[in-house]
């Protein structure tokens, strides 16, 4: 029974949550794509590199830039640790011009989903093992009590045979 759970389970409860997990993202991520865009910005500081930095590494800075009304705004945004003062930059802003991080994509939706996935498999088959070792002690309590018993009534038959 318990092996049929796992053959059935497992398959089903993955895919499913796997696909519901890329579902819910994707949609996040084209809710964000709709409500954000990138706009040109210029580096007005930024912090020196801290030694040992990778060079992938992003570095907070305060950025400019032209609203869509037409106003200067002011903003801190994540750039790459290379970026000097003076240099141009693209940024993600929202509707209302904040600076925002960039949408999740369609690839960070399906990493999501085959993780969710994967840990829902290794939940499934955790919950199998568990499972199953419960039952195993159970039936051993079970046999174990019954052959404490037979013992009960056999024993003192044995003990005066030899005895005798």
């Amino acid at each position: 029974m318990l092996l049929l759970v796992l053959v059935l389970g497992l398959p089903v409860a993955s895919v499913s949550a796997g696909l519901a997990a890329h579902a819910s993202t994707l949609r996040i991520a084209q809710a964000q794509s709709a409500q954000r865009h990138q706009v040109p910005a210029r580096v007005t500081s930024a912090p020196g590199a801290a030694p040992g930095s990778a060079a992938n590494e992003k570095q907070a800075v305060r950025v400019t830039w032209t609203g869509k009304d037409g106003r200067q705004r002011t903003g801190t945004a994540q750039v790459p640790l290379a970026v000097t003062v003076g240099s141009s930059v693209r940024i993600w802003v929202d509707r209302a011009g904040s600076v925002q991080d960039p949408p999740l994509s369609a690839s960070n939706a399906t990493a999501t989903g085959w993780l969710t996935g994967g840990l829902t498999a290794v939940g499934v088959y955790t919950c199998y093992v568990t499972g199953r070792m419960g039952v195993r002690r159970a039936l051993n309590r079970r046999r174990y009590a019954q052959w404490d018993a037979e013992w009960e009534l056999v024993e003192p038959l044995w003990s005066a045979r030899s005895h005798g």
